[in-house]
């Protein structure tokens, strides 16, 4: 079974933070830019939360907020779920499952930003796995 370290060496896009004080608006422009779901924020290399779409829908559009007059530290989610680099893509997905979460992010022993992984990423981990899986089996069928 394949770990999030696995998940992330095959990652290219960078890594995308917001600081703690920016406004919507500016991790909403860095989430279009970089077409990404989530961003973590961050105070100095600190991670504070993570902020998402969903965020943006619950917290800010749907309550008619301005989101160039509100700062990212007033709508992130602050209970913020992690995953380290040898934790398996099943245990992310149970994770990911049991709090209705879509991003993870990785996180080391002292707490600092690896990297993020999204359920995209572990689907598709899960499923190349299977896949490989069932390849074996139909060839030990097959001698």
């Amino acid at each position: 079974m394949k770990t999030i370290k696995q998940i992330l060496a095959e990652k290219t896009k960078p890594l995308t933070t917001v600081a703690i004080d920016a406004t919507v608006q500016k991790a909403l422009e860095l989430m279009r830019d970089r077409d990404i779901g989530a961003v973590m924020v961050v105070d100095g290399d600190m991670l504070k939360g993570i902020f998402s779409e969903r965020d943006c829908l619950h917290k800010v559009a749907s309550l008619g907020l301005n989101p160039k007059e509100i700062k990212v530290r007033d709508v992130m989610t602050s209970r913020v779920h992690y995953v380290t680099l040898d934790t398996e893509v099943a245990q992310g997905l149970a994770l990911m499952t049991e709090r209705f979460l879509r991003h993870l992010p990785v996180l080391d022993e002292q707490k600092k930003i690896l990297g993020i992984v999204s359920i995209g990423d572990l689907v598709k981990a899960k499923i190349s796995d299977q896949s490989f899986i069932i390849e074996q089996l139909e060839h030990y069928i097959t001698s």
